[in-house]
């Protein structure tokens, strides 16, 4: 009886906490809206972008406040760039998209993925927006240095991630200069950087674009400002298709774990899971896979790596001698395991480093040799994540966490727990950041999609993100890689039925990606996968 009355009472107890936590979500949500309906709106002058931009699309900034508490005061500048539906009798309204990182360009990447992002039918019905968040791209970026010189300069010789006692000394006092520059010169930027910010410039520029709710899709770290958004605006949300979840709790910091931000979003066991993956796909296709050429994919790639952690091998991009260091290999590995269509260009690289040197195949002269026209600083992809995430680990204890993050993914552990040792150095809070609670109020219906084997957002976010929903759908890609843009036209299709006829998938509703590992091109109307943004703090 004892025990009978105990879970009665704590039931109880849970119910009335319950009863509150969810009063107090709702008188947030409605605090915010009628916070945001108090500003004016602004208005966008769409013009013809510069050139460079492809055909159709139209470019504008807009005006909104810095600090939302002061919506009278300083103003930020927002970049957007739309391509128009492509048959306006039809058109819905807006489609605004992330594309991740966070620090990922919104503008830039909108123009240069629009051909595989999305189906026909989906063109025909919707604008496409793309928008530079604060402090990033063409939206008064953070900025750590005068120029991208500058900046090269003090990142000259610093690794992706130490790797000996001596390397993580050095390595902190000089991600500790940097941090330094981070706050003497992009300060003001950064500390109103919030992703609640940006989720409020959102609600403003879907205001401004005349929409009655917000249709959105968010990829990576776009998931989580999606998630940030319909919980402060909980009834402007239309529809939300929310793809590679990130574990909101993990990186806000609202489960109160102490480890850094890369530790907890547990990123190193993800890419750990992928990567085995990739050397067993490569172990059954044979020739296809030119890792089998020199003997057991698994034992090549474990002899290469050991070898590289004392003897860096230089290879050759665009022309250019690259020297290959075991944090850079490790660090390349990571990112070419975000799509399953780089991974044959994945065999040839560890072929390369295998046999001492060559020309590095395409996919990786992409990543290493980025074309850039512009000063994009290291600040933009902080800005975001040092204000949001309560990064307080300080860096002295970095080493003994790396350590611990090192026996559990013995490749990826030690590189993802060094992200975000530059927050507690910057040091900076933005006031308006919203950290939780996470509990979603809105009665829209929202897809949420999971890749199986996703080393960046694990797989096994996806439910507990959804659930923090009312009406969410989930929606399981079999696969590989880093979110389904442009890999599954079956996720493609479910994506165009939610958004055109209202139709989300059966929740638990699976797809196949269009492209196993190792196989031949596919016969689809797709080209080659873009990869999302991927900047190295980021998701």
């Amino acid at each position: 009886m004892r025990r009978l009355l105990s879970s009665v009472t704590v039931a109880v107890l849970a119910a009335g906490l319950l009863t509150a936590t969810t009063t107090t979500v709702q008188a947030r949500a409605f605090d915010e809206q009628q916070r945001l309906d108090r500003i004016a709106t602004p208005t966008i002058d769409w013009q013809a972008c510069d050139e460079g931009a492809p055909a159709g699309f139209e470019c504008a900034s807009v005006q909104v406040p810095t600090d939302y508490d002061r919506p009278r005061g300083a103003t930020t500048t927002v970049a957007l760039t739309r391509l128009p539906a492509s048959r306006p009798s039809s058109r819905k309204g807006s489609l605004f998209l992330n594309f991740g990182g966070p620090g990922g360009e919104g503008v830039s990447t909108l123009q240069q993925v629009f051909d595989v992002l999305v189906t026909p039918e989906v063109r025909e019905h919707y604008d496409l927006v793309g928008f530079d968040p604060r402090g990033v791209g063409l939206s008064d970026p953070a900025r750590c240095f005068d120029d991208a010189d500058a900046e090269a300069a003090a990142l000259e010789g610093l690794p992706a991630f130490p790797v000996t006692r001596s390397g993580e000394r050095a390595f902190v006092r000089q991600t500790a200069r940097i941090s330094r520059a981070c706050r003497a010169e992009a300060g003001d930027v950064i500390r109103h950087a919030s992703t609640a910010n940006v989720a409020r410039d959102l609600e403003l520029l879907r205001r401004a674009v005349g929409d009655d709710t917000l249709a959105y899709q968010g990829y990576s770290y776009g998931t989580y400002l999606g998630a940030t958004y319909a919980r402060l605006f909980p009834d402007r949300v239309g529809s939300m298709v929310l793809d590679g979840t990130v574990d909101v709790e993990a990186y806000s910091g609202a489960n109160r774990d102490p480890r850094s931000v890369g530790a907890r979003l547990a990123q190193g066991p993800a890419a750990e899971e992928v990567f085995d993956e990739f050397l067993e796909h490569c172990r059954l296709a044979g020739e296809r896979c030119s890792l089998n050429a020199l003997g057991d994919p698994a034992e090549v790639v474990d002899e290469v790596l050991e070898r590289l952690r004392t003897r860096p091998v230089t290879i050759d991009v665009q022309g250019t001698p690259v020297e290959v260091t075991y944090p850079l290999a490790i660090s390349s590995i990571f990112l070419q395991l975000y799509s399953p269509s780089a991974f044959s260009g994945l065999s040839d690289f560890l072929v390369l480093l295998a046999e001492g040197g060559g020309e590095a195949p395409t996919t990786l002269q992409r990543q290493l040799a980025p074309t850039q026209e512009r000063y994009t600083s290291l600040g933009s992809s902080l800005a975001q994540l040092c204000v949001d995430s309560r990064s307080v680990l300080p860096p002295a204890a970095y080493p003994a966490l790396a350590d611990r993050e090192d026996r559990v993914a013995p490749r990826f552990g030690r590189f993802r727990s060094w992200v975000g040792v530059q927050c507690p150095q910057i040091g900076l809070r933005d006031r308006d950041a919203f950290t939780g609670p996470w509990t979603q109020t809105t009665d829209a219906t929202v897809l949420v999609i999971g890749t199986r084997f996703d080393p960046a957002t694990p797989y096994a976010n996806t439910r507990p993100f959804a659930e923090k929903f009312d009406d969410a759908r989930v929606l399981t890609v079999e696969g590989y890689g880093h979110t389904t843009l442009a890999v599954s036209t079956c996720a493609d299709a479910a994506i165009a039925r939610y958004l055109v006829d209202g139709e989300a998938p059966r929740d638990r509703s699976t797809c196949e990606q269009d492209r196993a590992p190792f196989t031949d091109e596919p016969t689809t109307r797709r080209a080659p996968a873009p990869v999302l943004p991927a900047p190295l703090p980021g998701l």
